[in-house]
């Protein structure tokens, strides 16, 4: 019985882009335990702290986006290997400053973005709007998170856009 009220060969697409996403959160998700592991210095205990938060969410939307792929009828990408072969999202040493590793976050979370909006653009093209709602949430919580480790990487002195302010 199909559940679904949309046709597989307009679903493929979809299905395809969530495997990539789901690539580059895995190895998203696995830079983020390591940055999680090796912090050092002033910032160890807010970084190490957050670092947790970051990847105990990005577990959670790993599960979320291999069920969806599932929902829409088809089997997640598993192995390890095909993840590293096709995720945007590279492994880098975790040795690195506690600024560089939220620098490396930024980076990260712009290719993640990226992957979310061809998926949303192959999800509308499918009418696939759970895909779309699940999706978009996700866009919304990573630009938030993403604006706020920005801010991190800020000095005081720095300054946002005033021309928009009366």
């Amino acid at each position: 019985m199909s559940y679904l009220n949309m046709k597989d060969e307009k679903l493929i697409p979809v299905v395809v882009e969530l495997n990539t996403l789901l690539a580059n959160y895995h190895i998203y998700y696995q830079k983020l335990r390591s940055f999680h592991w090796n912090i050092l210095g002033e910032n160890f205990f807010d970084l190490h702290n957050k670092f947790e938060e970051l990847y105990t969410d990005a577990r959670t939307k790993i599960d979320e986006v291999a069920e969806r792929i599932l929902t829409l009828r088809h089997h997640p990408m598993s192995n390890l290997s095909d993840y590293l072969e096709i995720s945007k999202v590279k492994e880098v040493s975790p040795l690195k400053t506690d600024r560089d590793m939220v620098l490396e976050i930024l980076s990260d979370h712009k290719i993640l973005l990226g992957q979310m909006t061809e998926v949303i653009d192959k999800a509308e093209n499918a009418s696939d709007e759970g895909t779309i709602d699940l999706i978009g949430a996700y866009i919304r919580e990573m630009e938030k998170t993403s604006w706020m480790l920005n801010a991190w990487t800020k000095n005081t002195s720095d300054k946002l856009k005033v021309d928009t302010i009366s």
